[in-house]
């Protein structure tokens, strides 16, 4: 007879085997091990792994999307100035259609003998919900690809798969988006989502996003496309691209950097106190700037202190300034 007390002991005991552990790698072994550089797709900006690209409807993220594509296919510039390495790309427009997209690719090269070699940028207009179907095909576009390096979806709300309900909005939005985020850092290629942000904008740029913070949260690198009183701006975040703020200027369909969007605001700035100090018939106190230009007086007195010592400005009198040529009449 067999004793009965003995079987959930094993059963237990089958259990604990096949049960997952731990295995730490230690320190030591860890800080030993050599692993490959960050392959960039376009330097600075986007590295493999899965990015988002997010702005105002109508504001440039499909131009932008496009200068990117282009670049890497061609092996050619991206932003004017940032050389790519070149490698295969496939655009996902799910929005415009060929008619359009040949439309804009002729937009940026109207000479059509100055297109480049494009023949390794592929267009696709139609694909399912972000599920194991999409994730397959993407692989079979990979393997049969020379050198993957690209892949931009245009938008990220055409493929985005329903909700469950058992879920929260910032547990839906993770989950959606996680896959392809595992599919684009396991292949070493940029997946690029383009997306909206919610009206209104917010202090950080991160909660401008449409949709809960799940999206930024599983991304490895988020971009904001933005425009204020002080023109366009790319702003990054990532987990491998160091932080920044470029400002970009729009010309013949190419965005363009123009520099740190710091550094241009500023050189903008100084412009302007120039231009009222030079109009102005007598010198004026950093309050009377305020009012001329716009600006808050206590960016203005900064900038007068630095621009003093830069000898940009000449002081005349307490707390008044006026423009050199002025001065020296």
């Amino acid at each position: 007879m067999i004793n009965d007390t003995v079987t959930p002991i094993a059963d237990h005991e089958r259990r604990r085997r096949h049960e997952p552990r731990f295995r730490p790698t230690s320190t030591t072994a860890l800080m030993a091990m050599e692993f490959p550089p960050i392959r960039w797709i376009v330097p600075g900006y986007v590295a493999e792994g899965l990015s988002i690209l997010a702005g105002r409807q109508k504001l440039g993220k499909t131009w932008l999307a496009l200068d990117w594509a282009i670049a890497v296919a061609s092996g050619g510039l991206a932003m004017g100035s940032i050389h790519c390495e070149q490698g295969d790309v496939l655009y996902i427009d799910l929005e415009n259609g060929r008619r359009r997209i040949q439309t804009r690719i002729r937009a940026l090269f109207p000479d059509e003998r100055q297109i480049p070699d494009l023949s390794r940028l592929g267009w696709v207009d139609n694909a399912p919900r972000l599920d194991d179907s999409f994730l397959k095909a993407l692989d079979e576009w990979r393997l049969s690809s020379e050198n993957a390096r690209l892949v931009v979806i245009d938008v990220f709300q055409r493929i985005k798969p329903a909700g469950k309900p058992a879920l929260n909005a910032y547990e839906n939005d993770y989950a959606a988006l996680a896959p392809l985020q595992q599919w684009a850092t396991e292949r070493g290629i940029a997946v690029v989502c383009l997306h909206h942000t919610r009206k209104g904008g917010a202090d950080d740029p991160l909660e401008a996003l449409s949709g809960s913070n799940g999206l930024s949260a599983c991304a490895d690198t988020t971009l904001v496309l933005d425009r204020n009183q002080n023109g366009v701006s790319l702003y990054v975040r990532g987990r491998d691209v160091e932080e920044k703020e470029s400002a970009l200027t729009f010309v013949g369909g190419f965005w363009i950097v123009t520099g740190e969007a710091a550094d241009v605001r500023r050189s903008d700035e100084r412009g302007n106190i120039l231009a009222a100090l030079e109009e102005a018939t007598e010198p004026m106190s950093p309050s009377e700037l305020a009012d001329v230009t716009g600006m808050r007086n206590g960016n203005i007195r900064r900038l007068l202190y630095s621009m003093l010592k830069a000898q940009e400005v000449q002081k005349s009198g307490r707390g008044r300034y006026l423009h050199p040529k002025n001065g020296a009449q």
